[in-house]
């Protein structure tokens, strides 16, 4: 066998153990560094992110009744000069008036189903740099 044909040989040979490797630490969770990565509906930081979502939500809304984050789809975190989150969620309707004294919408409970009864899936981008107490929201879409 030629010099050639060993290198090549080796050559692929690093390129399939490589391409193993990579796919077994996908399958277990590990990701890039830098990349996003699930993080867990119930963590406190994603809680905070929900709540700063629903008030943006609520602000842009000219709806009688608050709303408030009903489900979660998706929540994943990117560390890059800050965290950047990454969410889908269901955000709805709850009982209360925006016009009440005591509007936090997390003492709430949702509108019964019926005429009232309303739920927007929503997917936004939020960037926190928590070492300054910045943040920006980069998207917000939501639809019925």
């Amino acid at each position: 066998m030629s010099l050639k044909t060993t290198l090549l040989l080796l050559l692929l040979l690093l390129l399939a153990v490589l391409a193993r490797s990579s796919a077994a630490s996908s399958r277990h969770g590990s990701s890039m560094p830098g990349s996003p990565y699930d993080i867990s509906a119930d963590s406190r930081s994603l809680r905070t992110v929900l709540l700063r979502a629903a008030y943006c939500f609520n602000n842009r809304s000219n709806d009688a009744f608050l709303f408030r984050t009903s489900a979660v789809h998706r929540a994943q975190s990117q560390v890059v000069k800050g965290i950047r989150y990454i969410v889908d969620v269901d955000i709805s309707r709850t009982v209360c008036r925006k016009r009440d004294k005591d509007n936090d919408p997390s003492r709430c409970s949702f509108q019964p189903e019926g005429r009232l009864h309303q739920t927007f899936l929503c997917h936004f981008e939020m960037w926190t740099i928590p070492w300054t107490n910045e943040t920006k929201t980069e998207a917000f879409t939501c639809k019925p």
